[in-house]
């Protein structure tokens, strides 16, 4: 058997064995090119994909039932488990890292430390002896110095010489003292309290309308830490189960439990950025909604966002819109915490006391804007998830751009450079600035409000929580509306904010 005939049986008995391996059902090479398969030929008649049957693991009235009523992100304390709550002491709740200046210090020095510290407000004191507090410097005070060096704030006819004297001052590059500084407007009362003090009084003095309490050592002025309204309603959720007469609230809705008010501040994302810190300013509030043509709530402003505005090259913005500052706060926050962000804002009036606390946690806020859902559904009382509607912080700003972009804005004075040096030298995250010209200008009328949140109705703060938890412990808070009256009152007295006819203004619901 020569070696080619023994090859061919060699084959054929491999071939025999295993069946795959014969070519009998390959076609010929000519008909093998006759018609190529397409991209989509090849995807049709695939099995359908297994998320398309995937079955939720909580039902609807499941999921409802965890927005009425959301777990704690925190961990309760034990050592607070079986006490009752106004037994407890404001010493043991209180934060002790406070950071102290003077009041001879300079107005950008007291700003640089404002920013590095992690407290949203620095303590004033006589002088570096000093034990005791005299003041406090916050992001209200920066905001009120801002106004004064951009030319946005005026004064009465009994302060006109002290503020030509200051505008001297920083046009001859003086450092302007922080005493001084808080000259500018009206001045927060300091409040504090011995740390023997029990909660109830701090809940008290919360619910009146204080912002913060000085925690003083007991019979003396030395201060030994600070207590916010924030920290104190995140003590009570986190620990609610310790204390039933506060734990039994949470379930109820806003409407039931009647907190809240309906006297409302808010601003067209159309206004230019300056005139909304004019508006906070003049009205004694901290933030502000900023809303749509619809009255619906498209973002929020606040004291604190005004950290963003301390460096020269960011005097634009003052001119811009509203709308574009909210998305620079949000561009710069997803810098900062390294994902993109999304502002939750607002609750329903049906929105469970629980729902609102846990947000107001979870975002460290002082207000939740209550809006009223377009189309409201008895099964879905909850506002729905902003994430669901956009994927990016900034991208419902640029969903639907105006046919005819706004054209270039230009300053009508040197906004910051009244600003001295040291302040637009600070090392901090600078926000994604674009040039004026290439900015997205979007419209307040193109915002998809009523998707995102729905139509502003009322606001509930921190504040007013508080203030139902005194009343609810049989104690004495007082009148809230009175004490926001008299708050206005006293903005608009101590310092005159000069308004074109164009400024913006108090809007309400229409």
């Amino acid at each position: 058997m020569d070696r080619d005939e023994s090859l061919q049986r060699s084959g054929s008995a491999r071939s025999s064995r295993n069946p795959s391996m014969r070519l009998s059902h390959v076609p010929s090479p000519v008909h093998s090119h006759s018609h190529r398969q397409s991209f989509t030929e090849q995807m049709r008649g695939l099995p359908p994909s297994p998320r398309a049957n995937r079955h939720l693991s909580l039902s609807q009235a499941q999921i409802q039932d965890l927005l009425n009523n959301p777990p704690t992100a925190g961990t309760a304390d034990p050592a607070f488990a079986g006490r009752d709550w106004q037994h407890i002491s404001v010493g043991e709740l209180m934060n002790q890292d406070v950071t102290f200046v003077e009041l001879d210090t300079g107005i950008e020095a007291a700003t640089n430390l404002l920013l590095e510290s992690s407290s949203p407000v620095l303590l004033v004191r006589v002088d570096s002896s000093d034990k005791a507090a005299a003041a406090t410097f916050d992001y209200r005070d920066l905001t009120q110095y801002l106004l004064f060096a951009t030319g946005q704030l005026q004064p009465d006819e009994e302060r006109r010489v002290f503020f030509q004297s200051l505008a001297k001052k920083a046009q001859q590059g003086q450092p302007i003292p922080v005493r001084d500084a808080k000259n500018l407007g009206i001045k927060e009362p300091l409040i504090t309290l011995p740390h023997t003090a029990g909660l109830t009084k701090a809940v008290e003095t919360f619910g009146g309308g204080v912002h913060r309490i000085i925690v003083v050592k007991e019979r003396t002025d030395e201060v030994v830490g600070i207590l916010s309204q924030l920290e104190l309603v995140r003590f009570l959720w986190e620990n609610g189960r310790s204390f039933p007469n506060i734990d039994q609230l949470y379930p109820q809705t806003i409407r039931d439990l009647g907190i809240g008010t309906q006297q409302l501040i808010s601003v067209n994302g159309d206004k230019p950025l300056k005139e909304a810190l004019k508006l906070m300013n003049d009205e004694g509030v901290t933030s502000l909604a900023v809303v749509d043509n619809g009255y619906n709530v498209v973002g929020n402003i606040s004291n604190v966002d005004v950290k963003l505005l301390t460096k020269a090259s960011s005097a634009p913005l003052l001119e811009n819109t509203c709308i574009h500052f909210i998305s620079v706060i949000l561009s710069t926050r997803g810098m900062n915490d390294g994902q993109d962000s999304f502002p939750v804002f607002h609750v329903s009036p049906n929105s469970t006391l629980a729902h609102t606390v846990a947000k107001l946690v979870a975002t460290k806020a002082h207000r939740m804007w209550i809006t009223t859902p377009p189309s409201p559904s008895p099964t879905n009382s909850v506002p729905t998830t902003p994430a669901l509607y956009s994927h990016s912080s900034t991208s419902f700003l640029n969903a639907h751009p105006p046919s005819h972009p706004a054209p270039p804005i230009t300053l009508s004075h040197p906004a910051v450079s009244h600003l001295p040096g040291p302040i637009s030298s600070t090392p901090q995250a600078q926000p994604p600035l674009m040039h004026l010209s290439t900015t997205p200008s979007v419209s307040a009328s193109a915002l998809p409000g009523a998707a995102m949140s729905g139509r502003l109705s009322g606001v509930v703060s921190l504040t007013d929580i508080l203030n139902l938890y005194a009343k609810m412990s049989g104690l004495n808070p007082g009148d809230l509306d009175e004490v926001r009256r008299m708050r206005r009152r006293s903005s608009s007295g101590s310092v005159f904010s000069e308004r074109s006819g164009r400024s913006v203004s108090i809007d309400r619901p229409r």
